[in-house]
């Protein structure tokens, strides 16, 4: 099985490509969609957050307005934060692969913001960035409800710029060009790695342990 990860920074179409590679037969996982289950009732992060941040803990799930204004609190907040969420979350992606590579699937996307901050490049086959123009980025973000270009300006310097994830790319889709040459973009892309004769750039190993090729 084939693992591509996807990244770019906020405002770039991302959600949108995962979608794509989705309807072109990819499996999914979402960075994003695990944290909620992770942060909801019952959850492997809601007691070791509890015990981390008192009081951001409501009804047995992580209240994330509490939480974030724990985090802007103590400088050392966030560091803390991503030392107990992001094993968890990498333990949720390695059992979501493992059970598509036993269904058989060929292909798995795993849809991940922070994909080069938090070194999960390492643990993927091909890494895939979504890109467009600044003017493209800032129009898209700044149309969302309740943005401002102070909180843009503070998101976009906590990700890794838009150049440097793209010099680190194996593939780029540009969306801003519109859908249709984002959808191609992505059909190329995945008739690239299903090839036989394609040869993963990163050498990924399966889940920790055996090579998966």
């Amino acid at each position: 099985m084939i693992v591509l990860g996807l990244t770019g920074s906020i405002g770039m179409g991302k959600s949108t490509t995962a979608q794509m590679f989705a309807e072109e037969g990819a499996v999914m996982w979402d960075a994003d969609a695990a944290v909620h289950r992770l942060y909801g009732p019952g959850g492997a992060a809601v007691a070791p957050l509890a015990q981390a941040f008192p009081g951001v803990v409501v009804d047995r799930a992580v209240d994330r307005t509490r939480l974030a204004e724990a985090l802007g609190r103590d400088e050392t907040a966030f560091q803390r934060l991503e030392a107990i969420v992001h094993p968890l979350v990498a333990a949720d992606r390695a059992k979501a692969l493992k059970a598509a590579e036993v269904q058989g699937a060929q292909l798995a996307l795993v849809d991940i913001p922070l994909l080069f901050e938090t070194g999960g490049d390492a643990a993927v086959d091909a890494v895939v960035v979504v890109t467009a123009e600044p003017e493209v980025q800032a129009q898209r973000v700044l149309a969302r409800p309740g943005m401002t270009r102070e909180r843009f300006d503070a998101i976009l310097s906590r990700q890794t710029p838009d150049a440097e994830k793209r010099a680190r790319a194996d593939f780029v889709v540009d969306t801003g060009r519109g859908l249709q040459a984002a959808r191609d973009q992505v059909r190329q892309i995945v008739g690239t790695v299903l090839s036989p004769s394609w040869t993963p750039p990163r050498g990924a190993l399966s889940f920790g342990a055996e090579p998966r090729h």
